[in-house]
């Protein structure tokens, strides 16, 4: 009896990380309170992929929540009529507004933009897009920009209702078939992730269209498209690491949301579950857009849920205490920092420096900047924060396939710029790429 006893206590003693349900509740609550805050901070432009978290949390501040998405309906809108207008891919952006207003139960026909002297609605603009990223693949082997924001049109048109252009659809499915979806050397799951939700919508929608029909109905590319998520599904699987993360500790949210998606069961003690809230204790997803991927995972939900989402009868509870504000004085102890710039010749140039322990990468390439040793750079600004454009008068574009790719005594960095810290000496290689 002794030993059934102690052996019970040691099963418990095992699980209580996974059935701690107490703790993961305030955790979840603590990374909701955090995106909520992230509204109220944020510089720049309103980030939709923030909002549509927030709409998907079992947790709800409705009137920050109103706020923030007449900041969308304003600010964003305005940003993405500039861009219409400039006759630049914007698909990316536009499905994920797309998707934020949905999430509030918006009505997008209400919401239009005029290119010239036409005004048409917002999904009319996307399907637009989605056509001549189509077009693109068909004449280049490769979308305008890249198969996340083309899976990302294909998820928004889909769950908003509308039946999306079977080319479209079938384009996406070869370069699953194909393995198109890499980022420099490396797969990128998050890709995977995006494509399965988009393909699954498409097959759900499907069905139902059928189903709804008196007559036979054939669904376009059936197998193709089954063959096509059981690659992805498999893609995921095995993509899974030893500590639990899918691909890295920023594609796990994305990638259990595509497991969620197409159905297979992802349990609150998955080691998928456990390592994003090891790291959200951690606080390894200060940034906002990485919370925006991992909480509605947490909560074991996609962005598929925004199709069916009702904004009646919703939780109002959630309220954000006052916060002193955090102050954080430099350290006194330095670190040796060597950045070596690569050009798309293949010729290299290195710089030496010491900056604060804990200091950003931007901080520290501002320092060096400064040092007037013959470093320049720009940057621009993206919904995950600041990114590399231009490194000594060469620059990087997403419109000539290029970026620029860092990374830390020869490991690829799986943060920007803002957020890698230096906390010790090493080695930063900042290499103009192409994909």
């Amino acid at each position: 009896m002794h030993l059934v006893f102690l052996f019970g206590l040691l099963a418990l003693a095992s699980s209580l990380p996974c059935d701690n349900s107490g703790a993961n509740h305030e955790l979840l609550l603590s990374l909701n309170k955090d995106l909520l805050r992230s509204v109220e901070e944020q510089e720049g432009l309103p980030n939709p992929s923030v909002h549509l978290a927030l709409r998907l949390s079992s947790f709800h501040n409705l009137l920050k929540e109103g706020e923030h998405l007449n900041r969308l309906t304003n600010h964003l809108h305005n940003d993405i009529q500039s861009v219409l207008s400039g006759n630049r891919p914007v698909v990316g952006r536009l499905a994920l507004y797309t998707l934020a207003l949905k999430s509030s139960c918006f009505d997008l026909n209400t919401v239009t933009f005029t290119v010239g002297d036409t005004s048409e609605t917002l999904l009319m603009h996307l399907k637009k897009q989605m056509e001549q990223e189509k077009e693109y693949i068909t004449f280049s082997q490769r979308p305008l920009t890249n198969y996340y924001q083309y899976s990302l049109g294909v998820l928004a048109l889909c769950v908003s209702g509308i039946r999306v252009n079977n080319h479209v659809v079938n384009k996406l499915i070869k370069a699953v078939e194909h393995e198109h979806f890499t980022h420099g050397d490396s797969v990128s799951i998050d890709t995977y992730a995006m494509a399965a939700m988009a393909l699954q919508c498409v097959k759900n929608s499907e069905n139902s269209f059928c189903s709804a029909k008196t007559s036979s109905c054939n669904i376009h590319n059936a197998a193709e498209l089954d063959t096509a998520l059981t690659k992805i599904k498999q893609k995921l699987l095995t993509s899974q690491r030893a500590d639990g993360h899918i691909g890295n500790e920023f594609s796990t949210g994305l990638a259990v949301q595509a497991l969620l998606a197409m159905g297979s069961p992802v349990s609150e003690c998955a080691s998928s579950m456990e390592a994003m809230r090891k790291d959200a204790r951690g606080n390894k997803y200060h940034n906002p857009m990485a919370i925006s991927q991992v909480l509605p995972a947490l909560q074991q939900k996609s962005y598929l849920t925004v199709q069916s989402k009702s904004c009646i009868n919703e939780d109002n509870t959630l309220v954000l205490e006052p916060t002193d504000p955090v102050v954080t004085l430099p350290s006194k102890t330095n670190v040796a920092v060597l950045v070596e710039v690569v050009t798309s010749s293949g010729t290299s140039t290195a710089y030496s420096l010491d900056v604060p322990k804990g200091s950003s990468l931007l901080d520290a390439l501002d320092l060096l900047k400064g040092k007037n040793v013959g470093f320049t750079f720009e940057k621009e600004s993206s919904l995950w924060g600041p990114f590399l454009s231009e490194v000594n008068g060469e620059r990087a574009r997403q419109s000539d396939r290029r970026y620029w790719h860092l990374s830390s005594d020869g490991t690829a960095l799986t943060e920007g710029i803002r957020d890698f810290k230096l906390k010790m000496a090493q080695k930063i290689t900042l290499k103009n790429t192409s994909y």
